[in-house]
């Protein structure tokens, strides 16, 4: 469409308005849906948490690869890498190659979460179990209610979600339904409305903010065809998340122009490239990096010049 007062063209957005576009939300969200199956069924006691998030994606990997083959043009893959954050761990944790495993033990609080996309229609999903509990050894105690909350919390947000409410009903109904269970959502914690290749839109619903990002986050009202990842995350603490010592191994590419001086930075960011396999901002997890080298290092590389 024109817009007349600039008389600039601007690209009509593809959104859920459009049956192709809703089925390819719906391929991806029933391939990252089996995965998601795949990872519950594998995490038991005694399982490898890299291996996991190893198995997640190359299942997200080989089914995206599937479809829409007479389109080989079209993108598809790894929206977000399979990350199984544990206990206090409150979410990301997706060992690379070199760095230390994790392994489940009975008891542990396991969030797993992954998404896959279709044409940069992306489908995020996310579950959490507690290790050893079953229908009839039912997890009890503040394990138990921190599931429930985060359960029905998140309920209660989706039914939210429809036009004309405000974002701000949303980070209501989440802290009052995580206080009945004497639980608190993980403070300043953000949901982002999806856009094709864009897993991180304009529009954000801020979980139990302080009076500061209150004042600062942007109030806004859902509209009609579009599209949200809610994340609900609940503590049995205070809902205070802060920074350890673990290796970061997820990256995500800005939109930032920088000229690469290096030829292995040239090199690397080139590798980076084909394994994401296109340039959108979506997160990608460099295992191991290739070239004999630690990705990370090679980030640092590339960071450098």
């Amino acid at each position: 469409m024109v817009n007349d007062k600039k008389d600039a063209v601007v690209e009509d957005e593809n959104t859920i308005a459009d049956n192709t576009v809703v089925q390819k939300y719906k391929v991806a969200g029933n391939i990252v849906n089996k995965a998601l199956q795949t990872l519950i069924q594998g995490s038991k006691v005694g399982a490898s948490a890299k291996a996991l998030c190893q198995k997640g994606d190359h299942i997200l990997e080989q089914e995206t690869g599937k479809k829409y083959k007479n389109e080989p043009e079209m993108k598809k893959g790894i929206a977000f890498p399979t990350c199984l954050s544990v206990n206090n761990c409150i979410c990301h944790f997706s060992p690379s190659k070199n760095d230390p495993d994790y392994t489940l033990k009975a008891g542990d609080v396991v969030k797993i979460d992954l998404g896959a996309h279709i044409d940069g229609f992306i489908a995020v999903a996310a579950h959490t179990i507690v290790v050893g509990a079953t229908g009839e050894a039912k997890a009890t105690g503040r394990a138990a209610d921190v599931v429930l909350a985060a359960y029905h919390a998140s309920q209660a947000a989706l039914r939210q979600l429809k036009d004309g409410t405000s974002n701000y009903a949303v980070t209501e109904a989440v802290q009052k339904i995580a206080a009945e269970y004497k639980c608190k959502p993980i403070e300043g914690m953000l949901s982002h409305q999806l856009k094709q290749f864009k897993i991180d839109g304009e529009k954000t619903i801020i979980q139990n903010p302080t009076i500061a990002q209150k004042k600062e986050h942007e109030k806004c009202t859902f509209e009609k065809y579009e599209v949200y990842a809610m994340d609900v995350l609940v503590s049995t603490g205070e809902g205070l998340g802060k920074e350890l010592d673990t290796k970061v191994s997820i990256y995500k590419k800005t939109e930032e122009n920088y000229l690469l001086k290096l030829k292995a930075s040239r090199a690397f960011y080139a590798e980076v490239k084909k394994k994401v396999r296109h340039d959108a901002v979506q997160p990608a997890q460099l295992r191991g990096g290739g070239q004999g080298q630690d990705g990370r290092s090679r980030v640092r590389h590339a960071q450098a010049g």
